[in-house]
């Protein structure tokens, strides 16, 4: 029998860590670090790992990769853009490759992989088991305008994405509102390798003229082909849209612009409690609007719908937050910590 044993990743937001003893191996799926400054996941029950299998490459997916050596230096693997984008204090000695959608091998362990819909390159991850297959979804998103979600397989047991809980609206109200609220000028923040060439492109299309930093501009060429007019420290004014990398405004343009006079800040992600950005809101100095990069309340349903889920994980939120996902799932619903997939 597979076991999967979650680590840290259920029961709040926080670092994704899943260990899957599966054919003899013992496989980490992501290993994340922690959202919260000096916040360092407990690796004391991985044991020694065999391989370790990355989604996508954002904080809470891959901070803990310098800490390799504590659970025996396996080999990470990853998509090649996954890959591309590992900061170089992260990147592992030995990396080999995972496709973005197809079928691959793990030290003699099969997996279906797809693409996940939520950054360039992310996946989720499927693995036949006897008790009728594991499915990880990894963070997913059906909505986003560049980034594509492949249908999840069939599978008994899900381990699914559901950071925004009971979340309804859909991304396009989303867009209409952000839209309005950053006419005549905010300053976007947003992760690398994440939202931010959508967030170009759609409110491009909505009729802002949107800037974006150098780090934005690069990804928004690379996936459009077209190139954003940039800003920087020394150009930005407070009447430009401006999409930036550092998404709590805690580094890069956000963070050298947060100070100055005149800037309105609009965050759209996850707000971590010690960031600049969680001060800025309680303060009334910002405003967090959402941006759908993960699934809705409906999406999540739908998963467990098309997979047939027998057993469904709900990973990332607290379910006290989640009244309606918590009575929608019913019997299918699992809180443990580990079970038999």
């Amino acid at each position: 029998m597979a076991r999967l044993t979650a680590l840290s990743g259920l029961g709040r937001k926080s670092a994704a860590l899943f260990l899957l003893e599966i054919e003899g191996r013992r496989l980490l799926l992501d290993m994340g670090g922690g959202l919260e400054v000096d916040e360092r996941p407990d690796l004391s029950q991985a044991g020694r790992i065999d391989a370790v299998l990355l989604s996508h490459a954002h904080v809470d997916h891959v901070g803990a990769l310098d800490r390799l050596a504590e659970i025996g230096g396996p080999p990470v693997y990853a998509t090649r853009e996954t890959q591309r984008q590992l900061p170089p204090a992260l990147r592992p000695a030995r990396l080999a490759s995972l496709p973005d959608r197809g079928s691959a091998e793990v030290l003699g362990v099969r997996l279906e992989t797809g693409r996940s819909g939520h950054a360039p390159g992310g996946i989720w991850m499927r693995f036949p088991t006897l008790r009728g297959g594991f499915l990880y979804t990894g963070d997913f998103s059906t909505e986003a305008p560049l980034l594509r979600c492949d249908p999840f397989p069939r599978s008994a047991t899900v381990l699914a994405d559901a950071s925004y809980g009971d979340r309804e609206d859909s991304l396009a109200y989303q867009i209409a509102a952000l839209t309005e609220a950053a006419r005549g000028g905010a300053v976007l923040p947003c992760p690398a390798d994440g939202r931010g060439p959508d967030m170009v492109a759609a409110l491009g299309a909505a009729g802002l003229t949107v800037h974006a930093c150098p780090h934005i501009a690069d990804e928004t060429e690379r996936h459009t082909g077209s190139r954003p007019p940039g800003a920087t420290p020394e150009t930005a004014t407070a009447a430009q849209v401006i999409v930036a990398d550092g998404p709590n405004a805690e580094h890069g343009l956000p963070a050298a612009l947060r100070e100055r006079p005149g800037f309105r800040f609009i965050f759209s992600g996850h707000v971590p409690r010690s960031s600049p950005a969680h001060a800025m809101i309680a303060g009334g100095h910002a405003r967090w609007m959402g941006w759908n990069v993960h699934p809705r309340l409906t999406d999540i349903l739908a998963v467990a719908a098309s997979t047939r889920a027998e057993r469904v994980l709900p990973a990332f939120v607290d379910l006290t937050t989640a009244p309606r996902l918590t009575a929608a799932l019913g019997p299918r619903l699992r809180q443990c910590t580990s079970l038999e997939v």
